[in-house]
């Protein structure tokens, strides 16, 4: 049983995603279809059974939250156009009752024509009540009072360390006073170890459950490869 967590009356999902039950909103980032083929194009050995797993979690969200609406925080194609392409569309035909939208993120490079053939309507940002919906998270001090800005892009990992020299990085929810930073939903992505503030949040995911943790002072580190 995969174990959610309410907070700020919204559902944070161990699929790495977030639920508003409020209005039914389903929203997910940085999904990267295509981006195993575009290395196994490459010539690099990734398994292809990635690519499958990202489509039935997709498929397995929708099917048991039933959102009206499912908004992808950009970059849900890693690039130029690869079989993963119909792979989506197929999904979304499967699912007349919801609409999808994208937000237009940095790997989100075909014409808007693509994505409306596939029945995905392409949007800038979203606003839902008080949740300002971009890729790129904004800056916090341009955030209006009384919003939220939830983003993506960066691939948050919150980096653990055990006794001895034993250390993992995870994905992770990271919330400040007014943003919300998503995990990125692919599972070919890498991840970008994240410095908190004191006063932030972070709920990592692990073994399907979501976990609060306090992350320890970590040295700046470079940006994983997105």
């Amino acid at each position: 049983m995969k174990t959610a967590i309410l907070k700020d009356g919204i559902q944070l999902l161990p699929e790495k995603a977030i639920f508003l039950p409020e209005e039914k909103v389903l929203i997910v980032a940085d999904l990267h279809f295509g981006k195993i083929n575009h290395f196994r194009q490459a010539g690099l050995p990734v398994p292809k059974s990635a690519n499958h797993k990202n489509a039935e979690n997709l498929i397995d969200l929708v099917n048991l939250w039933k959102p009206l609406r499912t908004v992808f925080l950009g970059d849900l194609f890693h690039s130029h156009y690869n079989e993963e392409w119909e792979v989506v569309g197929q999904i979304i035909r499967h699912f007349p009752g919801c609409s999808f939208e994208l937000i237009i993120g940095n790997h989100d490079i075909m014409s808007e024509q693509q994505y409306i053939r596939n029945g995905i309507k392409v949007i800038d940002q979203d606003v839902i009540g008080c949740w300002i919906l971009t890729h790129e998270p904004m800056d916090r001090l341009e955030i209006p009072d009384g919003k939220i800005n939830m983003a993506g892009h960066i691939h948050p990992g919150a980096f653990m360390q055990g006794k001895g020299r034993q250390s993992v990085t995870l994905p992770c929810f990271w919330f400040s006073k007014n943003q919300i930073i998503l995990p990125a939903f692919g599972s070919f992505t890498g991840l970008y170890p994240i410095s908190p503030a004191e006063d932030d949040n972070v709920f990592i995911i692990i073994e399907n459950k979501i976990m609060e943790v306090t992350l320890s002072p970590t040295k700046k580190r470079s940006k994983a490869a997105r």
